[in-house]
């Protein structure tokens, strides 16, 4: 059995089948280990229908699940991503809703206030409390507005059968890689979930290491001029969304053998936009405040058999290490054989860790 050596997190997209959610499954990992779960909020974004709004920020329900002893065992979140299969045009089922607001700091607030277990028609009412107001209801909404008559948040619920995507999301693992995964996916198996059509699984780890020049130079190296045979040979699920190679300035930025300072690597990534949503995240390694300090690997297929993911991360393990390596990492010398050199790059990068630690 193939064994991960680094601290990683994992975040795997499932779909539930019908009349079943993760809800159900955090009960069901709950009930099984003799922990417990609670519902929390999950923080994202989507589009706006409304003119000139981007995008609504929102709270969906999610599920924090825990062991006996209180330590953390994953947390089950909604992925607007992921749709396919699901009937829109279904009605929420009751105790199903969501919070929407324009303003990342209103969302903090409303998540630190609004309890996620709170029915509809309530769950405003501690935010409408801090703002000395009262709620309005409008048929299935609840509105929130200030004094001003200005909308702070909106509640809703959650149709469209949103109860049934869920993210798996583990806490760093340093250790049994393969034994947690296998605890969580068989119990998504016994209840029937699957791999969505746009299912990605992504890795999380420590940033620490490559907050060097060098290294995230070769960080940006790897997955900007080694994209499609690492796409290739990772299996890269073609429907997934929100990736993207790697924005045109920060490419150039480490373009050859040059080695450019940290100051230049983050002027070049804040010219190009650089956000989570390209093949590899590396926002949190561009900035001295990291709200958690990892370099995100968003590139793996989706997978709810932990052979597969832990022997995939085992390979993006060995390709991190020649990243640490200063020696910049060179584009591919021949289109046709470069997953060849890819695999062979990962087994010498297997032949000096081996040296360093021992087999």
């Amino acid at each position: 059995m193939t064994v991960l050596r680094r601290r990683i997190g994992f975040e795997i997209e499932l779909m539930a089948p019908p009349g079943v959610s993760r809800r159900t499954l955090a009960e069901h990992l709950a009930g099984r280990g003799g922990g417990h779960a609670r519902p929390i909020w999950h923080h994202d974004s989507e589009p706006s229908l409304v003119p000139g709004l981007g995008r609504f920020l929102h709270l969906t329900q999610g599920f924090e699940v825990r062991r006996p002893d209180g330590a953390p065992l994953c947390t089950l979140v909604d992925d607007v991503t992921l749709l396919h299969g699901l009937d829109r045009a279904a009605p929420a089922i009751p105790g199903w809703h969501r919070i929407l607001t324009d303003d990342a700091r209103l969302l903090r607030l409303l998540a630190a206030h609004c309890d996620p277990g709170a029915p509809l028609r309530d769950v405003l009412e501690p935010a409408a409390r801090l703002w000395g107001v009262t709620t309005e209801r409008h048929g299935d909404i609840v509105r929130l507005n200030d004094a001003a008559g200005v909308t702070i948040a909106l509640a809703s619920p959650a149709g469209g059968e949103r109860e049934r995507p869920c993210e798996i999301v583990t806490p760093p693992l340093s250790e049994n890689h393969h034994d947690a995964l296998s605890t969580l996916l068989g119990a998504a198996r016994e209840l029937g979930f699957v791999v969505p059509r746009e299912a990605a699984v992504h890795l999380h780890l420590d940033g620490g290491p490559f907050r060097e020049p060098a290294a995230l130079a070769n960080l940006v190296r790897l997955f900007a001029h080694w994209r499609e045979p690492l796409r290739h040979l990772l299996a890269t699920n073609p429907a997934c969304r929100r990736l993207a190679p790697l924005p045109a300035p920060l490419v150039d930025a480490v373009a050859g053998d040059r080695a450019p300072s940290m100051t230049e690597i983050r002027q070049a990534a804040a010219a190009g936009e650089i956000s989570k949503f390209f093949d590899v995240n590396l926002t949190q390694l561009l900035t001295d405040t990291p709200i958690r300090d990892t370099v995100e690997i968003r590139i793996l297929p989706g997978a709810i058999d932990a052979d597969e993911i832990v022997d995939r991360a085992a390979l993006v393990e060995l390709l991190l290490d020649r990243c640490l390596d200063p020696t910049p990492i060179p584009p591919p010398a021949a289109a046709d054989h470069a997953v060849q050199a890819l695999l062979e790059m990962a087994a010498e990068a297997m032949a000096k860790t081996r040296m360093s630690y021992g087999p």
